[in-house]
């Protein structure tokens, strides 16, 4: 049996199941490590359950938080999948926690205490044909779950929020929006030593570039954006490079895509970079193109601001939400891509203005702010619940 221990914190102690975050630390991946790093430092009575081979790095980031390491078996996702239904209850009740926080759509269905589950987006209702058929159905089945059975759903975006209200017809009063942060200490405009080393290992050697980060697949509309990138640079002097940076997805759009491009336009795939290489790939830039046609927030686009780069996105979903005026805005096709990406690799004056207006709205972007909205969620969450007669 564990030994519970406590932090000396007021608040209801939370176990926070960390278990599904990707090894490759993608999105889901900082949005847990920025939380329970600024949980840790609210002083949230906090238990983090995670994989051994994360053990280390939650230590580091959440000292005063008990991180306990899942089996080893659990680093195969079916695996995990079972271990949340069975041993993540067990560990609850060892660990005398007050509730449950499964920052990943899924939830354990026969928990002993209230459990919070965070719902990323709903594009797997709204936009399915962007998703392999078994993807759809899988993050379907859980979203309705979390919808019915959690005490509370965390999203990071009002889009999201009434997206659940639309589509699933959710309880608005049982939904909290807690936006992501960014850590500017990790995200900042980089050193030109910075900015020369990304250039370098990506074997431009300071040739411009226009970037992507993320999941390379249909959902990210990153196919429009290599056609588009290709007709916005035709004819130029010194075309700029594409850098599409991320891994890829399930299906082959971005290949055939790519294949398109014309022999004299250099296209660079790098795959999943370090964070310590993103700094300069961001900021490096001369436009981070972002023009998703599917997301729940957008972190790329607040760490592309608060590394100083002028970003290109899409006013669709909660892309407004983040960027505000401190981006510019395209339609999702290529020819309109195309327009808006020539448009500001021409103007330096306006990049340099969005560089700017995006260093400032970041600051608008704290995970101790993401961290005080997803605490009065657990309260909520583990208050007493009243039955009106």
């Amino acid at each position: 049996m564990m030994s519970p221990v406590s932090t000396g914190s007021d608040g209801p102690r939370v176990l926070l199941d960390a278990t599904g975050v990707p090894a490759d630390r993608g999105g889901i991946g900082r949005y847990v490590d920025g939380l329970v790093s600024a949980l840790a430092a609210a002083g949230q009575d906090l238990v983090v359950v995670c994989q051994r081979s994360d053990a280390d790095r939650f230590t580091r980031i959440a000292g005063n938080a008990v991180i306990l390491p899942g089996p080893s078996a659990i680093s195969h996702r079916p695996a995990r999948l079972a271990w949340e239904q069975t041993g993540l209850p067990l560990i609850a009740q060892q660990v005398e926690a007050d509730l449950i926080h499964s920052p990943y759509y899924t939830m354990p269905l026969h928990a002993p205490v209230p459990v919070v589950v965070t719902v990323h987006d709903v594009t797997f209702f709204s936009e399915p044909d962007l998703y392999s058929p078994v993807r759809t159905g899988f993050y379907r089945s859980a979203t309705r779950t979390a919808v019915r059975r959690a005490a509370r759903v965390v999203v990071p975006s009002m889009a999201t929020r009434d997206e659940l209200v639309r589509l699933l017809d959710a309880d608005p009063g049982q939904i909290d929006v807690a936006r992501h942060g960014v850590d500017l200490s990790t995200f900042h405009p980089p050193t030109d030593v910075e900015a020369r080393r990304a250039s370098d290992r990506l074997g431009l050697h300071g040739r411009p570039y226009v970037a992507f980060l993320g999941v390379l697949d249909r959902r990210k509309n990153v196919p429009d954006l290599v056609r588009g990138w290709a007709r916005a640079v035709d004819g130029l002097d010194e075309p700029p490079a594409l850098v599409l940076a991320g891994s890829s997805g399930w299906d082959d759009g971005v290949d055939q895509a790519c294949a398109e491009v014309p022999p004299h336009l250099k296209v660079v795939r790098p795959g999943f970079l370090r964070p310590a290489d993103l700094p300069g790939l961001l900021g490096g830039a001369m436009v981070i193109a972002y023009p998703s046609k599917a997301e729940g927030f957008g972190l790329p686009v607040l760490e592309a601001m608060a590394c100083g780069a002028a970003v290109l996105t899409v006013r669709r979903l909660s892309l407004p939400e983040v960027g505000g005026d401190a981006v510019a805005y395209t339609e999702p096709d290529a020819a309109s891509i195309a327009e808006a990406l020539r448009a500001l690799i021409l103007d330096p004056a306006r990049r340099a203005a969005l560089s700017a207006a995006g260093k400032e709205r970041a600051k608008q972007f704290p995970w101790e702010a993401s961290a005080q909205a997803h605490l009065e969620t657990y309260r909520r969450a583990a208050a007493p619940q009243t039955v009106t007669v």
